[in-house]
């Protein structure tokens, strides 16, 4: 956008300054919510947490200081990784809402800048466009078919035309600009606006929970029951033996902390947040945490043409005046006639141009002018870009009373309406239908003219005389082909949801190789079309034209109501209603309009859809992760559980073979490598040569569940078979409990190894790049060696030393009891192989 001959310079630097100085930043002040404290309150009400605390307690009642203040260090480590967790989370999220802060245009020394909207001051000239939401009030100096939306503060739905010289003459913070262009002098910012004096918000937002998220929850409310139900039992049935009261209680809570799987609820957070911040480094800004969850099961993308499939470098291309009857390529020698119509394209756009073609009309017209008449001619009226199809008409006067009518718009719209002979229409046709097949995009121009100012009340009154067409060029994006080919590869449907004819839709089509490009439909066409009709048309047609938000809206209404999960791009404020219905909105961060950026759940800053296909990927990757990562606490929480339980139901020689400091050591190395390892696993090979997964109900299906509790009771099998050998050695007590301990330790090790992948094998997946496995590994084998081979920790834990012997029999009941599911992965490759394309993605 250009200043041309507006004479407005706006603050200088120094009056930026001064200004801030006085009246301070343009910010709405909230009672700030201290994310530390919240974090310590949500950690106390922790199942886990309780459980040591009242087991701690126990100890120290009991006399077994030592247990109780390892307990109690055990809380403060834990609430250490939870705040730390946490922390990460946070600090993510925080960077996320610094990242999509709102900006605005200024005129500042005579120059238009682009600000955070927090940075402007009292006395700035802000401009607002159609689109954008209003930063600030102000007082309108300047304007060009200018609209706002005041709903949010006054319940209007209707927009509301305003100039300088209207009653009302301000715009107001929050409101959003329906169409045309304003510049205002900032009068109130912050708190003082309207808006801030009764206490509303736009950034008061409140997340709902996701499908997933409640489906976690659900799972861990239900553990914590049955962990409530089996202390009871276990309680009781000890306390009816020994008639010990603390004794029953540490043995009853040691099997409570086994089950509770508390890693899940944290595993989610973690890999939600971390996966928006690595989105938001790859310049995707993710709004709202469920489109982390949803992303990965896009099947459809609803994508408009403009600025997405081409480059929105719109220029003009050719010319074709009516009195000429020849199509002129741009640049070369004109016509007067050819003149005529490039000058009166140039009067139908904006005084101040903010759309690409405008700006190439007013850039064309100076061009090829010898005289620019700009300065003379003051707008006296104008009617805005309206109908279906839409065209606009402005009216200018000199200071002689000179007039000029010009109106420019759809050739159907300005042909309609023309009085034009059936040759001309023939010819206009002939024309239009040849230009488009080369994927140009055509604007008719006319001209009209009338005495008097009692304007007509629409433009179609006006008698216009037809003048010619304009065709612009926006070439294809150079890496759309490839882009395409990534989401039909990844079983994804596109279809392209534009305003623009089917002439010039399907000419872009077809130069991307784009799947469907031979049929389309009009959005006339589309709503005359019963639910059952539109239904198949939506699942058939990949190509939408001359569509208008009603329409829009109503593709993917149909599209979800057939099981799709739709992700749609879009721009413009129109596009606001069908983003805000998508699974996935996503809002373009150069071109979109700020009403389109608040309507997404999502942002591609750099207006590249090539990053949405890295953001499928993400998704795809921190779903499988995730899945991963609760697959893993499900397996390894089995043994746990049964090692403690089953020597103590049965009356096995050494019943107590686990106690809470056991489990709490457990718990310690399973948290950091579900939530840290698999977190900042890569991409597997075949993530994007898969099919979306359905967005179902349930997290796991029966043969995934399945999968981890087979896993689960052979591990469990390999600790009890230790248990029994070292038993029938004639082991004591401590011996067996470290062989019994150590068994479980190799067996965590190697599964976190093998649940890298459920299809490749362990030696594939050891080459993938992810430092934190052998850090984390490391880590737990010099712990556990400290914990065997240092006196005063191996007493504390009762353990004793072990042989070689001893160590391998443990260490190989580890190993059989997991390296099976090898065989399983085999199978499956050879049952159903996967072409690989790419290498696997490094974690970042």
């Amino acid at each position: 956008m250009t200043l041309n001959n507006l004479d407005i310079k706006g603050l200088s630097g120094k009056e930026v300054i001064e200004a801030r100085k006085k009246y301070g930043v343009n910010s709405l002040t909230y009672k700030k919510e201290n994310g530390f404290i919240d974090a310590l309150k949500s950690i106390a009400k922790e199942p886990m947490v309780i459980l040591l605390l009242v087991t701690a307690a126990i100890y120290f009642i009991s006399g077994k200081n030592g247990d109780g203040f390892f307990l109690a260090s055990a809380v403060i480590l834990v609430s250490g990784i939870s705040l730390y967790q946490d922390s990460r989370s946070r600090n993510a999220l925080d960077k996320l809402k610094d990242f999509s802060q709102p900006t605005c245009k200024v005129i500042r020394d005579g120059v238009i800048v682009e600000i955070k909207s927090e940075e402007l001051v009292i006395g700035d000239c802000l401009i607002v466009e159609e689109g954008t939401s209003v930063s600030a009030d102000g007082i309108i100096i300047q304007s060009n078919d200018f609209s706002v939306n005041e709903s949010i503060l006054t319940g209007e739905s209707l927009p509301v035309y305003k100039d300088k010289s209207s009653t009302d003459n301000t715009i107001l913070r929050g409101t959003t600009v329906a169409g045309g262009l304003a510049i205002a002098r900032v009068t109130a910012i912050g708190n003082k606006t309207r808006l801030g004096a009764i206490g509303k918000s736009l950034e008061a937002i409140n997340e709902e929970k996701t499908p997933l998220e409640i489906q976690i929850n659900n799972f861990v409310k239900k553990m914590v029951i049955a962990g409530a139900i089996v202390f009871v039992i276990v309680w009781a049935i000890n306390y009816t033996h020994s008639r010990n009261l603390t004794d029953s209680l540490i043995k009853a809570l040691t099997l409570a902390m086994s089950i509770l799987p508390e890693e899940i609820p944290v595993a989610f957070t973690s890999f939600m947040a971390l996966g928006a911040w690595r989105l938001m480094k790859m310049g995707i800004v993710v709004k709202q945490m469920k489109t982390v969850e949803t992303l990965g099961s896009a099947s459809v993308i609803c994508t408009d043409k403009t600025g997405t499939i081409t480059e929105n470098k719109m220029s003009l291309a050719k010319v074709f005046a009516l009195k000429s009857g020849k199509v002129t390529d741009a640049g070369g020698a004109y016509d007067e006639a050819e003149r005529a119509l490039i000058r009166l394209a140039m009067w139908a756009s904006e005084p101040v141009p903010f759309d690409p073609m405008e700006i190439a009309l007013h850039e064309a017209y100076a061009k090829n002018t010898a005289a620019d008449e700009r300065p003379q001619y003051k707008m006296v009226h104008e009617y805005p870009l309206g109908g279906k199809p839409p065209m606009m008409t402005h009216l200018f006067e000199n200071d002689n009373k000179e007039r000029i009518i010009a109106a420019k718009g759809a050739p159907e719209a300005i042909m309609k309406i023309a009085g034009l002979a059936e040759t001309q229409i023939q010819l206009l046709q002939t024309t239009i239908n040849a230009l488009a097949s080369e994927g140009y995009r055509i604007l008719a121009v006319a001209e009209a003219h009338f005495a008097g100012n009692d304007f007509p009340a629409t433009q179609q009154e006006f008698e216009f005389g037809f003048k010619g067409l304009v065709a612009f060029y926006d070439p294809p994006k150079k890496n759309i082909k490839a882009i395409l080919e990534t989401f039909y590869k990844a079983g994804i449907t596109v279809k392209i949801v534009t305003g623009d004819n089917a002439a010039t839709t399907a000419a872009i089509a077809r130069q991307i190789d784009f799947k469907g490009a031979d049929k389309c439909i009009s959005g006339d066409e589309l709503m005359d079309l019963d639910s059952e009709q539109l239904g198949h048309t939506v699942q058939k047609l990949n190509i939408f034209t001359r569509m208008y938000p009603e329409a829009k809206l109503r593709i993917i209404n149909a599209l979800k109501s057939q099981r799709e999960i739709v992700a749609m791009t879009g721009d413009g404020v129109n596009d606001g209603p069908a983003l805000k219905a998508a699974h996935i909105g996503i809002a373009m961060g150069k071109k979109g309009t700020e009403i389109a950026r608040q309507a997404a759940s999502l942002i591609l800053l750099e207006d590249d859809l090539s990053k949405m296909t890295d953001a499928v990927a993400m998704g795809r990757r921190i779903y499988t992760n995730l899945k991963k990562a609760i697959q893993y606490i499900i397996s390894i929480h089995i043994p746990i559980i049964l090692t403690v339980f089953i020597p103590l139901a049965l009356g096995w020689i050494y019943p107590n073979i686990f106690s809470p400091v056991h489990i709490i050591f457990l718990e310690l190395i399973m948290g950091p490598t579900c939530s840290i390892i698999y977190e900042n696993e890569p991409m597997e090979k075949n993530t994007m040569l898969q099919k979306p997964r359905p967005f179902t109900t349930t997290f796991f299906n029966w043969k995934e569940l399945a999968t981890s509790v087979v896993q689960g009771l052979m591990i469990t099998a390999g600790t009890l078979a230790t248990y029994q050998w070292a038993v029938k050695a004639g082991l004591n007590e401590p011996q067996t409990r470290t062989m019994v301990f150590t068994c479980l330790i190799a067996a965590n090790i190697l599964l976190t190894l093998v649940n890298r992948s459920f299809y490749y094998s362990l030696f594939t997946t050891i080459k993938y790049k992810n430092n934190l496995v052998l850090q984390i590994i490391g880590i737990t084998i010099i712990i556990t060696g400290l914990l065997l081979y240092i006196k005063p920790l191996s007493l504390f834990f009762g353990f004793a030393s072990l042989n070689l012997y001893q160590l391998a029999i443990s260490f190989g009941a580890g190993f059989l009891s997991v390296i099976w599911y090898e065989i399983i992965k085999w199978k499956k490759r050879c049952k159903k192989p996967i072409q690989v394309i790419n290498p696997p993605h490094n974690a970042s």
